[in-house]
């Protein structure tokens, strides 16, 4: 049993089990993950390719179902709520930074950005409140050293600035948590250190609870805990 105060835990997995299905096999991915996310924190979760770090992260993140287990966050259980509630708890309250970016092509930088703001206001209320918002996003490319490049398109930018754009899209709803999922894999060893550094002064300024899924142990090296994943099962 836990002996962290149950109010310091803003996230929680209890018995996760995640399975695929191929030609009427069954994969297990999870095989009955426990986890308790701190707030505050800088939680790693690391492990080798396959060993179900993503799986778990999407699962914690809404972005997947487990087969069994459930998903607390603040205490409520959000396993089974309906698909609008679990939308909105995405959207207000969880940032997202992915090792491909995710961008849409056709926006540039700061309509990536914005993305998440419109659909949190919702098409009446976007038009009354837009230009605070622009302002914002603008603030916050600028703290990513991107401001002069705000209205370039994806293909325009280099990785590594594509990775500030995502950066700067999970932080603009102000969430809780922060989820990133292997967000220097594919990078090269100078520009990863950049997008580390970043995150880390990002950590300091917003004070977000961060969980972050990686196979470079060098990154690891800065978190306030470290969970290792082999083979669907976590360890201290």
């Amino acid at each position: 049993m836990s002996s962290v105060p149950e109010n310091n835990v803003i996230l929680k997995g209890a018995g996760l089990h995640k399975s695929f299905y191929a030609d009427a096999r069954e994969l297990p991915v999870l095989k009955g993950v426990d986890i308790e996310v701190l707030r505050g924190e800088n939680l790693m979760i690391c492990g080798p390719s396959g060993a179900g770090k993503s799986t778990l992260l999407h699962i914690l993140g809404l972005l997947d179902e487990p087969t069994s287990g459930k998903v607390f966050f603040h205490g409520e259980e959000i396993t089974s709520v309906s698909a609008s509630r679990k939308a909105s708890v995405r959207n207000k309250d969880f940032g997202f930074v992915f090792q491909f970016y995710h961008l849409l092509p056709d926006l540039n930088a700061a309509e990536n950005v914005l993305l998440p703001l419109m659909v949190k206001c919702g098409v009446f209320s976007w038009h009354a409140v837009k230009k605070g918002y622009r302002q914002k996003v603008e603030e916050v490319l600028n703290q990513m050293g991107l401001y002069e490049r705000r209205k370039h398109k994806p293909n325009q930018l280099s990785g590594g600035e594509r990775q500030r754009v995502a950066i700067a899209r999970a932080l603009i709803t102000d969430p809780k948590i922060v989820f990133c999922d292997e967000p220097t894999g594919n990078l090269d060893t100078k520009t990863a250190k950049e997008i580390i550094d970043i995150l880390w002064k990002v950590k300091e300024q917003f004070k977000e609870t961060f969980v972050i899924v990686t196979h470079n142990r060098e990154i690891t090296q800065s978190g306030s805990r470290t969970l290792n994943m082999l083979d669907g099962k976590l360890y201290e």
